[in-house]
């Protein structure tokens, strides 16, 4: 793997790790004193702490797979040990499974 690899997961953990950080700040503002707008207000924050885990659960998945770039490990299997396609890796840059693997997790 190359160092544009590294880089390149950095930069996606980084956006992730702004994303997160935005969610925050607008979860944490306050809430309009008219009862109408709190409701939507309080809707559209369901909508952001689902966004919210699902960026966390993202950023999380891309800090592993700088780890096993650093390891050594990135783009080989986590169960299998066979190396993930570059596809797969293009597509997916924090795989942990080949295709083969992942569809058996999913099945499980």
């Amino acid at each position: 793997m190359s160092d544009t690899t590294l880089s390149r997961l950095q930069r996606l953990h980084d956006d992730y790790a702004a994303r997160s950080s935005a969610l925050r700040r607008d979860l944490a503002a306050r809430y309009s004193s008219d009862t109408a707008e709190q409701a939507q207000e309080r809707e559209n924050d369901e909508v952001m702490e689902a966004l919210l885990a699902e960026s966390s659960e993202l950023q999380r998945r891309v800090a592993l797979a700088i780890e096993r770039y650093k390891q050594g490990e990135y783009g080989i299997c986590q169960r299998c040990g066979e190396a993930i396609a570059p596809a797969r890796l293009e597509a997916l840059p924090a795989a942990e499974y080949c295709i083969g693997c992942a569809d058996l997790a999913e099945r499980q």
